[in-house]
């Protein structure tokens, strides 16, 4: 057996009268079979803990794409096979990559069916990949986690902004990019001719408030209609109500994966 001494190094100045400690290490000795077993199991159940985890994290912490129709889609009258295409309303991180707003998700009707007297109506969507443009060079991104339509949107709501609360360009900020889900870009009116006076008639008569459509600020679930997710991640939507129609003036939300608040 091999012993190795460690002797306390302190200077007397520091500790007086140190004792001197021996440390025997019996670097010979074997761990039992009983230890490595109990060691074994607890890393196996650790791997075992953070693989779960991780794939919990990538289901159900879906990527989440809100995106308008380019086009009317209605259960039972488009056909499965039907190439969709819809405009990303919001900037998004997808695979380390920010798919830019107004980039155009592509993809395919994968189940449609109209409402009978014995099957509710039925609809699936899934996109595939993303495609726009940077500095005028087409760009393509192909979607790795299985991105589907989903049962939450955006619906348009109209609001009522007072003429007052117009602004003229000159007195705006560049709003290139103040478009935003739920918040549309500032309206403009026109300035007052040079001839106007203050006892024209144009001047003396009081415009009516200006009516604009936007986004509502927070996604909801679409009325009467029902969502099942499959083992493999697809979603589809059902409705016993009537035919699932998606017009071109909501933005809807196509995910990866669970939402939170709700269903899918």
């Amino acid at each position: 057996m091999f012993t190795k001494t460690i002797g306390n190094s302190f200077p007397r100045s520091v500790v007086q009268k140190a004792p001197v400690v021996n440390v025997s290490v019996n670097l010979s000795a074997k761990p039992s079979a009983k230890a490595i077993v109990i060691f074994s199991g607890f890393l196996l159940a650790c791997l075992g803990q953070i693989a779960f985890a991780q794939s919990a994290l990538n289901f159900s912490t879906g990527l989440e794409l809100p995106a308008t129709m380019q086009k009317t889609i209605v259960a039972g009258v488009t056909p499965v096979g039907t190439v969709v295409q819809a405009k990303l309303e919001v900037a998004t991180l997808v695979d380390g990559v920010v798919v830019p707003e107004n980039a155009i998700l592509s993809g395919e009707v994968t189940e449609s069916a109209a409402k009978s007297a014995t099957g509710p109506s039925r609809l699936a969507i899934r996109m595939d990949s993303a495609h726009w443009k940077h500095h005028g060079a087409p760009q393509l991104l192909t979607l790795t986690k299985k991105v589907y339509l989903t049962a939450w949107s955006y619906p348009a709501t109209a609001s009522t902004i007072p003429d007052s609360l117009y602004q003229s360009p000159t007195d705006l900020p560049s709003s290139r990019n103040m478009t935003r889900l739920g918040s549309p870009s500032p309206p403009t009116r026109r300035l007052p001719d040079a001839d106007d006076s203050s006892d024209s008639p144009a001047s003396t008569t009081q415009s009516s408030p200006t009516t604009t459509s936007s986004a509502a600020p927070h996604r909801v679930l679409m009325k009467d209609v029902e969502s099942t997710r499959a083992r493999d991640g697809a979603v589809r939507l059902t409705s016993r109500h009537s035919n699932i129609k998606l017009d071109k003036s909501t933005t809807y939300v196509f995910a990866g994966g669970g939402l939170a608040g709700g269903p899918v």
